[in-house]
């Protein structure tokens, strides 16, 4: 083969490396910060959810952040065990697990509230290219089929 031919696994080829590799290391930078309110990357994106709309359900919630449940399962159990949310089943149908932020979470968005402009000073890219990579990004996980 000459070197002028496409190698489909070449790790250079690859979309899927570079999106891996860049979510990591962003998700990396939050740590120092979340680490200061006591939670992980994946409990304070479940935080943001809450915050936008106090009540919902472990469902809604999932498809949201795009989390199985044997994932997010355990992640509700810290929050609650941490007094930040509640569960209980729904009384209409005992499938749906109700999560309803407390008091405590409330009070914990003051603390983060700060937290996306502190990694945002971490990025090397500008606001109009962290605004273009958003909307694609967003193009691709809409247009990823199942």
């Amino acid at each position: 083969m000459d070197g002028m031919s496409f190698d489909p696994l070449r790790l250079e080829n690859q979309l899927c490396f570079p999106l891996y590799a860049c979510a990591r290391e962003v998700v990396k930078k939050y740590k120092p910060f979340l680490d200061a309110i006591d939670l992980t990357y994946t409990q304070y994106v479940t935080m943001m959810v809450l915050w936008e709309e106090s009540e919902t359900t472990s469902k809604a919630i999932g498809e949201r952040l795009y989390l199985d449940s044997g994932t997010l399962t355990p992640v509700i159990k810290k929050l609650e065990e941490k007094g930040l949310v509640t569960r209980r089943r729904s009384p209409e149908d005992e499938r749906n697990l109700v999560v309803t932020i407390t008091e405590a979470g409330r009070a914990l968005r003051a603390r983060a509230v700060d937290i996306p402009e502190q990694v945002g000073r971490c990025m090397a890219i500008t606001p109009q290219e962290a605004g273009t990579l958003y909307q694609l990004l967003y193009k691709l996980l809409g247009g990823i089929s199942e």
